[in-house]
């Protein structure tokens, strides 16, 4: 990708001393020193998305430890830290170039054919040695993309929550981080044949929070309700521990979306890519804004008073939503697509108690659900996308996840057993499991 630019008006040479650029670029003028500034803004552009992605890691335990009672959250928290250090090893080990094989298949356009550990370039490179010179270093886009890696685990903790082992959760987070997430995510991202269809996903609706929904449906199905949840056809409301810490959670989302959907530019070397990243920043803030108020005024309607959580999850299924297309829509059409996520969350809920699919943060339609609905709505106003090649990157993205989920459920359900038992989950999984109460002035009576 060649994105080397004039500077405007202003010549390169003009800029030398004042980046500190003369003596090295001299030989070349200002040739040396446009390329150097596209590298340079293209590798922050992934390292500043990349650490407000990270701070979503926050968001999913704030948001998690608010929606589950008091006695379960030590356990969330030492599952989100847990997962994410797990997926940031093993995607280095074996993710990141199974996700990326550089035109290099074992199956062509299916499986990677470079296996082995991610590799940085050298300390102190020059422009002679870095991997891709006329575009950005290897290792900010490293850590860009282990962030997405790492979201699509934590999607998958908060449905599963207050019933399932620590360990077997875990052992599930380093298959689906360096095996089934970089294995689907190559399809599109990777240069696949999913992606060489002229599937569309910008910044992930399905590549990432597809995947993760349907991991932790799987995972759900498998695992069954919570004790108590359901009985005699009703559903029973088990309220969370601190809507204070989910609220706060879900604004640490919304502002790590902005780099999760801005940093998906992936270029910030011309003028073009910059407006487009702000673009992209007020389409993803409108888009989580329609969400929210379209919840805010269903639940108003529907339960005659507002629902928090609902219109919490309705931000998120917005953000959700705009994901796979955050740059092309105007901002009215990127609050409709929005609002259409909320509308989704308010629904998908109880059909999902209908069916006895217990997600205790409602993970499933705001990552799932709206995932879907977000990659569809890219033909609204990308018109390089078609329905039937959205609809066959969905079907062909989340198939493969649903095996290869099930298969390992199934497995870990078989060789070390998934769920706590009665009394472990009637007590709480903090005391049981780990020792360690978060409030532990409070769990008396």
């Amino acid at each position: 990708m060649n994105r080397i630019t004039k500077l405007g008006l202003v010549s390169a040479a003009a800029l030398l001393p004042t980046l500190g650029w003369a003596e090295e670029a001299a030989p070349v003028a200002g040739v040396d020193a446009a390329s150097d500034t596209i590298f340079i803004l293209n590798s922050l552009l992934f390292l500043v998305g990349g650490f407000l992605v990270f701070w979503m890691a926050a968001g999913f335990a704030m948001l998690e430890a608010g929606l589950v009672r008091s006695k379960n959250v030590t356990m969330q928290l030492i599952k989100n830290v847990s997962l994410f250090s797990l997926a940031a090893i093993f995607y280095y080990l074996i993710g990141y170039n199974l996700m990326y094989p550089l035109g290099t298949w074992a199956v062509e356009g299916v499986l990677s054919g470079v296996w082995g550990v991610g590799v940085l370039e050298s300390v102190g490179v020059g422009r002679d040695g870095a991997d891709d010179y006329g575009y950005a270093s290897t290792g900010s886009d490293f850590f860009f993309q282990l962030m997405f890696c790492a979201a699509t685990a934590s999607i998958v903790s908060g449905t599963l929550a207050e019933r399932i082992k620590l360990w077997p959760f875990l052992i599930f987070t380093i298959i689906l981080t360096s095996l089934i997430y970089p294995f689907t995510a190559s399809w599109t991202w990777g240069g696949g044949f999913v992606g060489e269809a002229g599937f569309s996903d910008f910044a992930g609706s399905t590549i990432v929070h597809s995947v993760g929904g349907w991991a932790a449906l799987t995972g759900a199905i498998i695992l069954g309700p919570r004790i108590g949840k359901y009985k005699n056809g009703k559903t029973i409301p088990i309220p969370g521990s601190n809507l204070t810490l989910a609220t706060l959670g879900t604004f640490i989302l919304w502002m790590g979306w902005f780099g999760f959907n801005g940093g998906s530019q992936l270029a910030m070397g011309t003028v073009g890519d910059v407006a487009d990243i702000s673009r992209i920043f007020s389409n993803t803030n409108a888009a989580a804004a329609g969400g929210a108020i379209a919840a805010l005024i269903l639940t108003q309607v529907m339960y005659k008073k507002p629902d928090l959580t609902m219109v919490l999850n309705g931000a998120l299924a917005g953000l959700v939503s705009i994901t796979a297309e955050p740059l092309t829509p105007s901002l009215g059409l990127a609050t409709i697509i929005g609002m259409v996520g909320g509308v989704i969350v308010v629904f998908a809920v109880p059909f999902l108690d209908k069916l006895k699919i217990d997600d205790v943060v409602g993970a499933i339609p705001v990552h799932l659900l709206a995932g879907i609905w977000g990659t569809i709505a890219v033909v609204l106003s990308n018109g390089d996308a078609s329905l039937g090649t959205q609809l066959y990157g969905i079907v062909v993205i989340g198939g493969a996840t649903v095996v290869l989920s099930t298969i390992v459920w199934f497995a870990l359900k078989a060789i070390m057993g998934l769920r706590v038992d009665e009394e472990t989950e009637i007590n709480g999984l903090d005391m049981a499991e780990l020792g360690m109460e978060a409030y532990p002035e409070f769990s008396k009576g």
